[in-house]
């Protein structure tokens, strides 16, 4: 797929009236499980992004939430020794804090230290934020971004949070007539109240689909607490296993087939679904997990070996998903090529993995829009977007 020039966003101004660039904040790190693989996705922008087009200003949020200053430099961004990077270690202050405006008039942000006059470090013009799952890619960073009016990256705050709980990111394609996996879900209040009754339910529905399930936690990514259990004997370990990362948890069918990936990106005229992509099957390894993913570097097949009638057929249902759950910017759709042929959605990413071995990356450098091409075209749509409802 050829990919024309992206078109370039009306240029700031400075007091004077002099134009300046974009002032563009990577905003990474964040409080759910994913806040390691955030930090790599983060140093992969950082090192991407055109410094002769855009300022760049990191801002890292630690495990407890506090938004750092980081250093801008992505070699300290990556994987090493099989150990993931943190904000905590790349914070210029153990104790300042990032201050985002919430007055739309006002995109200045300010950077406060125990004991010091607050420290202006200029307007943002648009926020990029690379962080995964709850409390950030869920519609709550989101949030304060549209109450502070600044451009963001990504989805908005409905799509992100579609995108982010499993239960209703199904019931949405279905009723868009989206084909879906068989699943069932355990709220929190079923397993506090009547563990009995919750594990009741499960075991119907391994009888209707068989074993094994997939017990998942229902707003978590990269594959973070889910287990494979093949029989009753192992079910409330995954249950506990899942409910580390949350309370709702999502019980999910096996379905046999082949895994496939579809990236979607919005271009000027719409979005667009790139190649796609598959995952074989891991040795090692029970299913993709986040081992898999980031620490072993398992390889997924670029483009995926379908049929042009099959390629066709998941680059539409990819834009379908987009569309359905009302995204904007990017998203990769995966998918479950069956064994008789049907291609059934498993979930969305609304801000996927960009570490440099990420698939959607991969997917879009294959369709013939570079790495860095990439970060342009996700910057320029945000800057493009209006402010407020849309």
């Amino acid at each position: 797929m050829s990919s024309e020039t992206s078109s370039q966003s009306p240029v700031p101004s400075q007091p004077g009236g002099e134009p300046r660039k974009p002032r563009v904040a990577v905003v990474f790190g964040g409080r759910s499980s994913e806040h390691g693989i955030s930090v790599v996705t983060a140093g992969a922008v950082l090192r991407a992004i055109d410094r002769d087009k855009y300022d760049v200003l990191p801002i890292g949020i630690t495990h407890d939430g506090r938004w750092a200053l980081t250093a801008d430099d992505p070699e300290r961004m990556a994987i090493t020794d099989r150990t993931v990077p943190d904000v905590d270690r790349l914070a210029e202050s153990a104790a300042g804090a990032v201050v985002l405006p919430l007055d739309p008039a006002n995109r200045e942000v300010v950077v406060t230290e125990p004991g010091s006059v607050p420290k202006a470090l200029g307007e943002v013009d648009v926020v990029f934020p690379v962080l995964h799952g709850p409390y950030g890619e869920d519609g709550t960073l989101q949030g304060l971004l549209e109450l502070s009016g600044t451009p963001y990256v990504g989805s908005g705050v409905l799509a992100s949070a579609v995108g982010q709980d499993k239960e209703y990111m199904k019931r949405v394609f279905t009723s868009f007539g989206l084909p879906v996996g068989p699943y069932v879900v355990i709220k929190p209040r079923e397993w506090e109240t009547d563990p009995a009754a919750a594990r009741k339910k499960i075991v119907g529905f391994a009888g209707d689909h068989g074993w094994p399930l997939f017990v998942k936690p229902a707003r978590a990514g990269s594959s973070f607490g889910i287990t494979k259990v093949d029989s009753l004997e192992g079910l409330d370990e995954a249950i506990e296993e899942a409910q580390r990362h949350d309370p709702k948890i999502i019980v999910e069918a096996l379905l046999r087939g082949r895994e496939i990936e579809c990236g979607v990106l919005e271009f000027e005229d719409g979005p667009r679904a790139s190649v796609p992509a598959e995952i074989p099957p891991v040795s090692d390894h029970a299913f993709y997990d986040f081992e898999a993913k980031y620490i072993d570097s398992a390889s997924g097949i670029v483009p995926a070996p379908l049929t042009e009638e099959q390629t066709a057929e998941v680059q539409r249902l990819a834009v379908e998903a987009f569309e359905a759950a009302s995204c904007e910017g990017l998203v990769r759709a995966d998918f479950f090529l069956t064994e008789d042929g049907r291609f059934v959605i498993n979930e969305i990413n609304t801000m996927p993995g960009f570490t440099p071995i990420s698939m959607y990356p991969r997917m879009w450098q294959e369709s013939g829009v570079s790495y860095p091409e990439l970060v342009d075209r996700l910057v320029q749509a945000a800057l493009r977007r209006p402010i407020g409802l849309r």
